[in-house]
């Protein structure tokens, strides 16, 4: 197993230099000066210039990325462009709203999923297992921000069960910021549950036609601990991909849910940083994301090996 993460690690890092690099080409093909942005349209042609060499914006691409990649290395990701703000010090105080919410949303789904899934395959066929399979039909079809639109509508407005808005960290009360991250959590985890009931339901409803599962049944092993015990392990390996994959996934979806919520998270920077045209902001926020979702695919990948030892050796 060692050899195996040692060998994933490897892998990785060619990918986050490709992620990097390709984002600041992209940012740098965006329409718009951010130098004009910064100092008005009323700015001087050599104004403009002197501030462009200030920020390096006069060098070419690949001078600027190599100056960037060697101080990111040493943890430091720049300065805004707008506000002179510490990029890393601003994504280090937004992360954890993001965090939270896509662990949040990972937990609720699996909550969802994994008991409906289970027993809609041991009761394949049956009333439980039509309702699931229609129910999971229309989440999947709902995009997250149409979901909260409508818990908004029925929890927060008419209920006034909930907050619409605003945001409590975890460490301040526990209570309350359990409150503010319920309704955008179960708007992203929803259209997930589903997908992963869905799944675990397929491959379960494959395993438990296997011939030990039969014999476990013929045995007399009690109903649960065949689902259990015998039929969930080699079952979770296809949820266990897709679901880290998911939560690579809802890191980086938080962002409209997080904008309609008006939560102070990387999502609701990513948007005010795209507006004012703070490339460098968007650079440290983009090398982020990506950092986060290859760590949790490296995380999938040591989890599946775990499973199937036979993953070991490809």
């Amino acid at each position: 197993m060692p050899k195996f993460v040692l060998r994933r690690l490897v892998q990785v890092l060619p990918v986050l230099l490709l992620v990097s690099f390709a984002t600041m080409v992209l940012i740098d093909l965006v329409p718009g000066d951010p130098v004009r942005s910064i100092l008005g349209e009323s700015a001087t042609p050599e104004q403009v210039l002197a501030k462009r060499a200030q920020l390096g914006l006069d060098q070419s691409v690949v001078g600027r990325y190599v100056d960037w990649l060697g101080n990111a290395l040493h943890g430091d990701f720049g300065t805004s462009l707008q506000g002179n703000q510490d990029v890393g010090g601003a994504i280090s105080q937004r992360l954890p709203v993001t965090l939270e919410l896509a662990v949040l949303a990972a937990l609720i789904a699996l909550l969802l999923a994994l008991p409906s899934g289970m027993y809609a395959a041991y009761r394949r066929g049956g009333w439980f297992d039509r309702a699931t399979e229609a129910v999971s039909s229309a989440l999947v079809s709902l995009p997250p921000f149409l979901t909260a639109t409508i818990f908004v509508f029925f929890l927060a407005v008419n209920a006034q069960v909930l907050p619409v808005t605003g945001w409590v960290p975890l460490s301040q009360d526990p209570g309350e910021n359990l409150r503010h991250a319920i309704l955008p959590a179960l708007a992203l985890a929803l259209p997930e549950a589903a997908v992963w009931m869905r799944l675990l339901r397929a491959d379960m409803v494959a395993t438990l036609q296997e011939p030990y599962v039969l014999a476990a049944v013929a045995k007399g092993m009690r109903p649960t601990n065949v689902v259990v015990r015998q039929a969930l392990r080699p079952s979770a390996i296809s949820l266990v991909t897709v679901a880290g994959l998911s939560l690579g996934r809802l890191v980086g979806g938080s962002i409209v849910v997080e904008f309609m919520f008006a939560l102070p998270g990387l999502g609701n920077l990513m948007i005010e940083s795209v507006i004012r045209h703070d490339i460098v902001m968007v650079q440290g926020l983009v090398f982020v994301v990506a950092v986060a979702y290859v760590v949790i695919n490296l995380a999938v990948d040591v989890a599946v090996a775990y499973l199937d030892p036979r993953v070991r050796q490809g």
